[in-house]
C-alpha cells in the first residue's frame, strides 16, 4: 500500500534566510498525525540562504543524516569534526549521548537539502561524524545505497547509522523503469527533483510517499529526476 504526501499539504516554516516544508511534526509545525513513520522521526526539505545556517545547538540519541540536493553544507561540531559536503553527497551524525554542531550554506549559492532523523536502536551511543561522496551518474539499475545499519550491508560502501533501516537514492534519466527490492515492512520514497511514477502514482519534487507491506515498488522517471527510498 502506498499513501501519497503532496508538497503542497506538508508543514510550512519560512523565514529571511531557511525556507523549510517538513513531512512530519517539527519545532513550530505540530501535526498529531504526523509523529513519524517507524523509525522515522523527521524529513526537513530545507532551502537554506546561501551564508546562512543553524548555528551550534545540541543534539541527543538520534541519527541524522543529510541529503544535499544543491548547494553545500559546511558542518563543524563540537568533536572536532569540521567538513563540507556538496550536491548528491550525504553526511550523518550520531547524536548518542549528546553533541554540539553548526550547519551553513556555502556562501556562494543557496542549499537544497533534506534532513532526516531515524532514532537508534539504543540511546547513549558514543557521538560519531562521517560524510561521503557518490556517484553522481544517470542510474540503470537499482538504486545506490547511501546509508545502512544493517548487518548485511556492513561489506558495503555506505555511510553507518545505529538501526535496522536504509537509505537508497540516485538521479534517473526521463523513460528509465527501476525494479526497487524493499527488505522492510515500511518505506518512505522521496522525490527530490523532477517528476517520477512509483507503482502507477505520480510524485512530483518534493513530495514524499508512505509505503506498507510490498516487497518491490516500480519506479519509472518521467522526466529527469532524483529520488530517495528510506527503509525501515
Amino acid at each position: 500500500m502506498m499513501q501519497l504526501y503532496k508538497y503542497s499539504d506538508l508543514g510550512h516554516v519560512q523565514t529571511d534566510w531557511l525556507n523549510a516544508h517538513h513531512h512530519f511534526s517539527f519545532g513550530h509545525y505540530m501535526n498529531p498525525e504526523r509523529m513519524g513513520f517507524g523509525a522515522l522521526r523527521v524529513v526537513n526539505d530545507d532551502i537554506i540562504s546561501a551564508g546562512s545556517g543553524f548555528g551550534t545547538h545540541p543534539h541527543r540519541n538520534m541519527e541524522i543524516i543529510t541529503y544535499v540536493r544543491s548547494g553545500t553544507v559546511i558542518h563543524k561540531d563540537s568533536m572536532g569534526n569540521h567538513g563540507k559536503t556538496s550536491a548528491g553527497d550525504v553526511q550523518v551524525m550520531t547524536a548518542g549521548r549528546g553533541v554540539a554542531h553548526s550547519e551553513y550554506a556555502g556562501t556562494d549559492t543557496d542549499t537544497k537539502l533534506y534532513q532526516i532523523w531515524i532514532e537508534p536502536r539504543q540511546t547513549g551511543l558514543e557521538p560519531a561524524w562521517g560524510q561521503a561522496e557518490f556517484p553522481k551518474e544517470p542510474l540503470t539499475g537499482r538504486l545506490n545505497l547511501l546509508v545502512s545499519g544493517r548487518a548485511e550491508d556492513a561489506k558495503e560502501n555506505a555511510l553507518h547509522i545505529n538501526q535496522d533501516a536504509a537509505i537508497f537514492g540516485g538521479k534517473i534519466e526521463k523513460g528509465t523503469k527501476l525494479p526497487q527490492t524493499l527488505r522492510s515492512a515500511k518505506a518512505y520514497a522521496l522525490v527530490s527533483y523532477g517528476s517520477v511514477s512509483v507503482d502507477g502514482q505520480t510524485m512530483e519534487e518534493g513530495d514524499g510517499a508512505e509505503i506498507t507491506d510490498q516487497d518491490t515498488i516500480d519506479i519509472e522517471a518521467l522526466s529527469d529526476a532524483e529520488i530517495l527510498v528510506i527503509e525501515l
